[in-house]
């Protein structure tokens, strides 16, 4: 005989009736709270909620659930067009049509006081029910994420008598191609990429518009990257306020800061990086444990709250990197000179000081912001070399004080790293090999060096350091959030194990040791690397968010990116956040940023996954082109590696 359910836990239609009629975020605490559910209910509440996410009709967002096939309460929306009504609409960019069917078309009611978005604009908006003729669901927008930045791009094809032409999309999502008038083709050829302004007036026929920019012809390699850029509304170009406030921008002061010039810090990074924004150090004690030191650029010392400069990192979210060009985050000026950490040159950087015993367990740690001087710029495999006997005039003067303590602190993470087991997936990186021309010369799948693994885990252990101090301040930041994966996935995971005789043990709760444990069994297969992907697949996406701080990947309950300030925006708001909990500057998180944290995390989430979605889409395409696929459109591995966190990030 079933048990039966404590009289003050409700039903499952009660639960779920109150979900789709809250009008804000519910989470089970909200739900407790709601229908008086106290002490030993609130297990029987998890339960109902667990089984309610199991047989498929409960979604969970980080510490929220929804209804499946319902709405999520906020999100990142692309402006699709003008209905028949003049009405904007516009759907959600992030829609797991797996689960939930196809994207619902959103009436988007704009913001008060501010210019309408127009097609191919991305917003960010509070989403509600709402019942108007093909519209469920109204989007009223808070702010705009790329406003205006995305033009519909595609190729242009001239009319047979010569006069107009029309403009396919890039964008296979396109539902129309858009007509281009006589004398509105702005001198475009046939087979010409072109940015086209669309007339958003227009109800009905096929929409037209006029050329405004041409971008050269379609077929052109280095066009490649421009269009994942222009496709996937990534900007670009800096607005001249914000170019105009970095070259303002006057040298840091020393003043109240620690004097770290003398400690031989080095930069290790790819041979092509063209800004350095973390340093390492370490020293053995007499006790056999190590004490380390990373260095990470003072971003905050020079990008304050609102300011043209502030703004526009957010929006962006992170730089961009292509095979042929970087899209920073931050002008030059900044990301390239005064918080590079440059060979020889005094800049101010936040430190993370911390000791780990002879096992590799940590046993103190603390922040300080201070004056560093890089005693040398190496590469991965300049470093590598030389712990290795093949020294080089800059790398032998610096063996024995800096190098071989570096590594033997390496040996000491690397027992920590063991103990905990954090997901070791094996999917080789891919990395395009361009000529003096800028076109692909071969692909290639560099060596793993450790110099590689030392610098990623000396990363891990300073965004450990930085999530456990603010986590015992009680304080506002943004986590990096990687939750376990969905039961879905890990049944639908299971569904293929079983082709190879293999199995997840799905009675108990996962963990990254249970995937290791299946990679090393396909190790020396032909099928491995196919494994390695599907298990990648079969994973949850990493997002940003202030709650929820557990990374399943990584194997830590705690965990911030706070290594990356230059190209992150997640990490420049852990900086400010230390700062102001910590009483080191009046250049902190201000209550402002608090007040919106949790948009914040899910606007540079976002922007993250275009950024991931664009990379991808030019490595593909630039593979593909050269080997007759014209039009280069094929995907392949989800996948990048962070050099960071050392995961892999799904972004399907």
């Amino acid at each position: 005989m079933p048990k039966r359910r404590p009289a003050s836990v409700p039903g499952e239609a009660k639960i779920l009736e109150f979900i789709r009629n809250s009008p804000s975020k519910v989470g089970k605490r909200e739900i407790a709270r709601a229908f008086g559910v106290k002490g030993s209910g609130k297990i029987g509440l998890k339960a109902i909620l667990k089984s309610l996410e199991r047989d498929g009709k409960l979604a969970r967002e980080k510490s929220r659930v929804r209804e499946v096939n319902s709405m999520p309460m906020s999100g990142a929306v692309e402006i699709e067009g003008i209905d028949d009504d003049g009405e904007l609409f516009g759907r959600l960019i992030e829609w797991d049509e797996a689960i939930d069917g196809p994207a619902k078309p959103l009436l988007i009611e704009p913001a008060r006081r501010q210019p309408a978005p127009g097609p191919g604009d991305r917003v960010f908006c509070r989403i509600e029910p709402f019942v108007s003729g093909r519209y469920r669901h109204r989007g009223r927008i808070v702010s705009a994420i790329a406003a205006h930045a995305k033009k519909p791009l595609g190729i242009f094809r001239r009319n047979p008598d010569g006069r107009g032409g029309r403009v396919i999309e890039i964008d296979k999502k396109a539902r129309h191609e858009i007509a281009i008038p006589p004398a509105e083709e702005n001198g475009a050829q046939d087979g010409d990429l072109v940015e086209v302004s669309v007339d958003r007036g227009r109800r009905i026929g096929l929409p037209t518009g006029r050329v405004i920019r041409r971008r050269g012809n379609f077929g052109d390699q280095c066009n490649i990257s421009l269009i994942a850029i222009l496709n996937h509304a990534i900007p670009y170009e800096f607005p001249r306020a914000v170019l105009t406030e970095s070259e303002g921008l006057k040298p840091f002061k020393t003043t109240g800061r620690a004097d770290l010039r003398k400690v031989p810090f080095v930069t290790i990074d790819p041979e092509d990086a063209r800004d350095h924004d973390d340093a390492v150090w370490a020293e053995p004690d007499e006790k056999g444990g190590i004490a380390i030191s990373v260095a990470i650029a003072d971003v905050a010392a020079y990008v304050h709250p609102r300011t043209a400069l502030d703004r526009e990192a957010r929006i962006r979210g992170n730089s961009v990197y292509f095979p042929d060009r970087v899209v920073p985050m931050l002008p030059e000026r900044i990301s390239n000179d005064l918080c590079s950490l440059v060979e020889g040159k005094d800049r101010p950087v936040i430190v993370c000081h911390m000791h780990f015993d002879a096992d590799g367990h940590k046993t103190k740690h603390r922040f300080e912001r201070g004056v560093m001087r890089s005693a040398a710029k190496l590469s991965y495999q300049e470093a590598q070399a030389a712990i290795d006997g093949r020294t080089n005039a800059k790398t032998a003067e610096l063996l024995d004080p800096v190098l071989k303590p570096l590594w033997e602190a390496y040996g000491i993470l690397m027992k920590g790293r063991r103990r905990r087991e954090p997901l070791e997936l094996d999917l080789p990186e891919r990395k395009l090999v361009l000529d003096a021309h800028g076109l692909i010369e071969r692909v290639v799948s560099p060596e793993r060096l450790d110099a590689h693994k030392l610098i990623e885990e000396f990363m891990i252990q300073a965004n450990v350091s930085a999530a456990e101090t603010l986590n015992t301040k009680n304080a506002t930041l943004l986590y990096r959030v990687h939750e376990p994966p969905s039961r879905e996935k890990a049944l639908g995971l299971n569904v293929f194990l079983k082709t190879i005789d293999l199995a997840l043990p799905l009675g108990q709760a996962l963990k990254p040791k249970h995937f290791n444990h299946l990679l090393r069994q396909v190790k020396d297969k032909d099928y491995a690397q196919l494994v390695n992907e599907v298990v990648l697949r079969s994973q949850a996406q990493a997002v940003y968010a202030p709650d929820q701080p557990q990374h399943f990947g990584l194997s830590l309950k705690l965990y911030a990116h706070f290594t990356s300030p230059i190209r992150r925006y997640a990490d420049l708001v852990v900086h400010r956040a230390l700062i102001r909990w910590l009483d080191l500057g009046s250049d902190g998180l201000t209550d402002e940023e608090r007040g919106r944290i949790r948009e914040t995390g899910e606007l540079v989430s976002d922007a993250e996954r275009r950024a991931m979605a664009a990379e991808r889409e030019t490595v593909d395409r630039l593979i593909r082109q050269p080997f007759g696929d014209e039009d280069g459109c094929g995907i392949s591995g989800p996948h990048r590696w962070s050099r960071e966190c050392g995961a892999l990030h799904q972004t399907q």
